[in-house]
């Protein structure tokens, strides 16, 4: 039965491509608001408005259980959406939770105090609106004491991913890289906070050097929601297809997501 991935643009995909790699045969709907992205550059009430959106668009294709991935949504919108909104037979879960696990090397569901961890200063990549909420920060504190994160919005390398211009967004990230390390001249990890991030994922690991480890969302997200589904079978919808959804003009955003997963897909409006 199928589950939903929901993104700002195409940068969910990457995690949409782990999924399908972690479980075969699972039907996928992914939501794509190309006509609204990026989210970065939003106030959390428009992010919240444009996430509930597709949603429930999601919901409405047979996709009980919803993957937010865009981190922009998850740190902007998730926490309300769950407080106010999502009624009891659905569930819509954020990318946050699989980067802090493996971070911390501790399941979400251990609720035991805050603990000494192995690693001390962690880079954050992210969207200026992602950096904005703290969100990241806020669930690290629950899980982990003594942890410096030094947060980069990365303005400008979504937008060159959309565009499909490689070498603006590579530039871009060198340029973030250097901004970072001037506050934070030795990371001992990085995450990559943003779903779009890892197709530039060797280019942040060359910046930042071979002796910092890079920790990217998709595989991270996959293994999770595998372990999830697992323990929750009945949270899938009834959709029994797989689909590509955008808000934006099919054709496009369908040649633009062929270059992004060198295979061809076939996008429907929403």
């Amino acid at each position: 039965m199928a589950v939903g991935i929901f993104d700002s643009g195409l940068g969910g995909l990457t995690v949409l491509n782990a999924v399908a790699r972690r479980l075969p045969g699972l039907p996928l709907v992914y939501y794509g608001d190309n006509a609204n992205a990026p989210y970065g550059v939003r106030d959390a009430d428009d992010i919240y408005d444009l996430t509930a959106k597709g949603v429930t668009r999601l919901w409405d294709a047979g996709c009980d259980l919803v993957i937010l991935a865009c981190n922009t949504a998850s740190a902007a919108a998730l926490r309300r959406m769950q407080e106010t909104w999502i009624p009891p037979d659905k569930r819509v879960l954020g990318v946050f939770v699989p980067l802090i696990e493996a971070l911390t090397e501790r399941q979400w569901g251990d609720n035991s105090p805050p603990r000494e961890v192995a690693v001390k200063h962690v880079a954050l990549f992210a969207t200026p609106a992602t950096v904005a909420s703290r969100a990241f920060q806020r669930e690290l504190a629950f899980r982990a004491v003594g942890v410096d994160v030094e947060a980069q919005p990365c303005g400008g390398v979504v937008d060159a991913i959309e565009d499909g211009d490689e070498i603006l967004a590579e530039a871009l990230v060198r340029s973030h890289v250097e901004a970072l390390k001037r506050r934070m001249p030795k990371p001992e990890a990085a995450i990559l906070g943003c779903t779009h991030y890892p197709l530039l994922e060797q280019t942040f690991q060359d910046a930042l050097g071979s002796d910092v480890q890079v920790f990217s969302q998709a595989r991270l997200v996959a293994d999770s929601l595998a372990d999830y589904l697992k323990r929750h079978p009945g949270m899938t919808g009834e959709g029994q297809s797989s689909a590509f959804l955008t808000t934006g003009r099919p054709s496009s955003v369908s040649d633009q997501a062929t270059k992004f997963l060198r295979r061809r897909i076939q996008f429907a409006s929403a």
